[in-house]
């Protein structure tokens, strides 16, 4: 499954790349280098979309930042079509309207982090409206763009804050798929070790026509609440880690028509790659092991997640 190259833009004694839609997030911190990307896997012999991943954040220790261009280029190479770039706070969403209008093989998802949403609620602009609200209609205005096609990710996250901010993550999650539901777009979920609160704010909401859980975390359990309610169920490379059981038990039980995949790029890297940066040209690794895991031939598969991507976002050429 693996070319043993690492493509050109991922080296370290590559060129910088084109200054142009560089990186809006964070920068590394200078301290103890990281392992280097790993090699390009094979290419998928149907194409498939990458639906989650951060082209604005740079994970690498490369010295370089890879433009948007070249990292598509690198996923187009081993079969992944195009991607899904998603934004987590003002900055990001605005990389992400930048991007979808810079490539074809973009589109966007805009949102403000559950992890953040708490700050931004206890703070407020200078008007004196409160600066999650501010933020939140800056989210719903960028939602506009005909190539922003999901509200995410948002959500709720327990594990990196405390109850103190339970409050603020569930009124800004309430107000994401309100927007979502408003524009007519699919929502994309960051849960972890939160599964039953998000299940009950969705119900209680009424959950958009079109939901996914990104990098589905879940078990068999939330897999069948997905099958029951038709929501979507996006895999990453977590599935590929030794210690994942929950989650190949989750895909098991998984309705095929409900299955997508993705990156969540620079993070997350698949087995047997896993502590090296992730990006968009991995996807095949995870993809093959799904295949793997279903009994499905990769092409079948393939077909089956292109399918069901575009189910979810429309057409990458509308």
């Amino acid at each position: 499954m693996c070319t043993q190259e690492v493509p050109r833009p991922y080296r370290r004694d590559a060129a910088p790349a084109p200054e142009s839609l560089q990186q809006a997030g964070e920068q590394p911190d200078g301290g103890k280098p990281r392992p280097g990307f790993a090699p390009a896997p094979l290419r998928l012999p149907v194409p498939v979309y990458d639906n989650h991943t951060h082209f604005d954040f740079d994970d690498s220790s490369l010295g370089h930042q890879v433009g948007l261009k070249e990292a598509l280029d690198a996923a187009e190479a081993v079969g992944v079509a195009g991607a899904v770039q998603v934004g987590c706070d003002l900055a990001s969403s605005r990389f992400t309207v930048e991007a979808v209008d810079a490539d074809p093989r973009v589109l966007g998802a805009v949102a403000i982090h559950p992890n953040d949403a708490p700050e931004l609620a206890g703070a407020s602009t200078a008007d004196g409206v409160s600066a999650l609200d501010a933020a939140l209609a800056e989210i719903d205005a960028l939602a506009a763009h005909p190539r922003i096609r999901a509200i995410g990710e948002t959500g709720l996250d327990y594990f990196r804050t405390g109850p103190e901010g339970v409050a603020g993550q569930k009124y800004s999650f309430r107000r994401h798929i309100e927007i979502a539901k408003k524009r007519s777009l699919a929502l994309q979920i960051h849960d972890r070790d939160a599964h039953s609160d998000v299940v009950d704010v969705l119900r209680e909401e009424g959950a958009p026509s079109c939901v996914v859980f990104h990098c589905f975390s879940g078990d068999a359990e939330l897999a069948k609440i997905c099958n029951e309610n038709g929501w979507y169920m996006s895999f990453s490379g977590t599935l590929t880690f030794k210690n994942a059981k929950n989650l190949r038990e989750a895909l098991a039980v998984a309705d095929p028509a409900l299955l997508l995949v993705e990156t969540d790029a620079p993070f997350l890297t698949p087995h047997p790659h896993r502590g090296r940066p992730n990006a968009s040209y991995m996807l095949p690794y995870t993809v093959q092991s799904m295949g793997q895991l279903l009994g499905y031939e990769l092409a079948d598969l393939g077909e089956l997640l292109r399918a069901n991507t575009e189910a979810v976002y429309g057409s990458w050429d509308a």
